[in-house]
């Protein structure tokens, strides 16, 4: 079945159900889908990577005319890579580094005061491996406020990563990451509690 003809379906119910959080869909995309992201490839490879590096504003003013959410103060590197804007929903002060990407099949929720590290990948999207024709299941994924996802971090489908939570880099997280914990390797473990001191005013200061 084509990507343009095929019809999207919520998650299957009964035996291996459980694998698929609430929001979860499974299959491809709607024609009008299909050429809503063909347009928005289109101004991001051209409007959105305007090559001045804070031009913020003009980055978040197109990525909201394609349906994105996006708080005050955020800083967007001209080549972050945003797969579809529709299904993001980011917080205040949010920094997404150079080279990452936020592959954004399914929601992906990024909490106030977090940093997405250089070449960070957030993916939204899988394949059911469990049938033989692996179809596509869109996975929706939660950052927490206050955390910091490391440089070439990956962040699964379907995770959620708590509150304050540091993933290092290179991490690999396919399950929760828990809130004021620091964690690293593949697959991510905790490593140690993180302790934080409030500095002003405790927002994430941008430079």
């Amino acid at each position: 079945m084509s990507e343009v003809d095929s019809i999207e379906t919520e998650a299957p119910s009964g035996a291996g159900a459980s694998r698929f959080p609430p929001g979860t869909i499974v299959g491809q995309f709607s024609r009008a889908d299909v050429v809503r992201r063909a347009l928005w490839y289109l101004v991001e490879a051209t409007l959105f990577r305007f090559p001045i590096r804070r031009a913020d504003g003009w980055r978040k003013f197109l990525l909201c005319a394609f349906g994105a959410k996006i708080g005050n103060g955020c800083l967007i590197r001209r080549n972050a890579h945003i797969e579809i804007p529709w299904n993001i929903s980011i917080g205040d002060r949010v920094m997404l580094g150079e080279h990452c990407t936020l592959y954004s099949l399914a929601m992906i929720r990024i909490g106030s005061d977090t940093i997405i590290s250089q070449e960070a990948y957030l993916c939204a999207g899988t394949h059911d491996y469990t049938l033989s024709n692996l179809p596509l299941v869109r996975v929706p994924l939660e950052i927490g406020a206050r955390c910091w996802i490391g440089a070439r971090a990956f962040v699964g489908p379907g995770v959620r990563v708590g509150e304050g939570a540091v993933l290092g880099a290179c991490g690999v997280a396919f399950k929760d990451v828990p809130a004021w914990k620091v964690c690293a390797g593949n697959p991510a473990r905790v490593i140690k509690d993180r302790v934080c001191t409030t500095v002003g005013d405790g927002q994430l200061f941008i430079v």
